[in-house]
């Protein structure tokens, strides 16, 4: 397994709409093996495959209460039941926070890296993570679900360690570029903190339970 470079904001694949998976076999479970090191080493709750440059129907969740992360291919959420207000990062967007309206409970159709279909009942912190994922494979991020322009944040780490949240008003795109190369740049070192890119200070945890499809 390899930790996979995360393709930053404005990349321009991270806008492109990832195509349906149609071969199950050793290279996608390697791919998959490989989004998981990436997802854990980053501290991140989610990864989908465009975020590592491949444009494959491919993502993996694993909240941190999960023993083993969920890898979902091909997935579609069939349907979404009430709404909630969270903060959401992303692991392509490093040191922003924003408020979006995500989904209580939705329902996924996915398959597993042996093709066989299945479905998911996901909600709180799983839900998130999987509308979050699906949205990346469809090259749409979160800050297009702002709630408002005040509702989006950058991270600041003061002098006594704190981390405290800055509003930015409306996402600005050189803005974001900027930050995300300061945030990787090796200089850097292990000083600036990674942020997962679901989980927040709204953020609860949640459960699912795969069933074979219908």
């Amino acid at each position: 397994m390899a930790v996979l470079q995360v393709r930053l904001f404005p990349d321009p694949i991270l806008r492109q709409r990832a195509l349906k998976v149609t071969q199950f076999n050793a290279k996608l479970a390697q791919l998959a093996g490989d989004m998981v090191e990436t997802m854990e080493a980053q501290r991140g709750v989610g990864l989908a495959a465009n975020q590592v440059g491949v444009l494959q129907r491919l993502c993996v969740v694993k909240p941190e209460d999960w023993d083993e992360p969920l890898v979902l291919v091909n997935p579609e959420v069939i349907r979404r039941e009430g709404e909630r207000e969270v903060e959401e990062g992303c692991l392509s967007l490093p040191g922003y926070r924003g408020m979006v309206n995500r989904a209580v409970r939705i329902r996924v159709r996915y398959q597993d890296l042996t093709g066989k279909q299945l479905r998911l009942k996901a909600d709180c912190i799983l839900a998130q993570a999987i509308e979050h994922e699906t949205d990346h494979l469809n090259g749409i991020l979160y800050i297009d679900h702002l709630i408002a322009h005040d509702q989006f944040f950058r991270i600041h780490v003061n002098e006594e360690g704190d981390v405290e949240y800055l509003p930015t008003g409306e996402p600005d795109a050189a803005e974001l570029e900027a930050a995300a190369r300061r945030m990787h740049q090796p200089s850097a070192g292990g000083s600036v903190p990674q942020f997962d890119p679901t989980s927040g200070r709204t953020a609860s945890r949640g459960a699912g339970d795969a069933t074979a499809a219908d």
